[in-house]
């Protein structure tokens, strides 16, 4: 990945992030954009997120992201300095689900509790 490359991933993720925070109504749980993957001429982007939640939150913010993914990049496209907006693509990931089921499993352990 070239310098610039990650200069717009890194640009990408707080942006994206920030809009998500900001603009994106509806939105339940905790969401997090985990990584962004962009492509070497920066016109695709993949956005992978987490929402922490009840299953019903998760869903809830999945669809929410679904239908708001054109006026995000919109929004980035306002943002960012770029001769073409990247097409995002938001991927869920459950990595911080399972990793606070690990954290809770472990502090069951250290408390004796199994």
């Amino acid at each position: 990945m070239t310098l610039r490359n990650e200069r717009v991933r890194k640009e990408l993720m707080r942006d994206i992030a920030e809009i998500l925070r900001k603009e994106v109504r509806g939105l339940e749980g905790v969401v997090s954009v985990v990584d962004v993957e962009v492509s070497h001429d920066n016109s695709f982007a993949k956005v992978i997120y987490s929402v922490l939640g009840s299953p019903e939150q998760v869903e809830k913010s999945k669809e929410v992201i679904e239908k708001s993914t054109s006026k995000i990049r919109y929004e980035v496209g306002k943002r960012i300095r770029l001769r073409l907006t990247p097409e995002l693509k938001f991927v869920y990931s459950d990595s911080f689900e399972k990793g606070s089921r690990v954290t809770e499993i472990i502090d069951k352990i250290s408390r004796g509790e199994l």
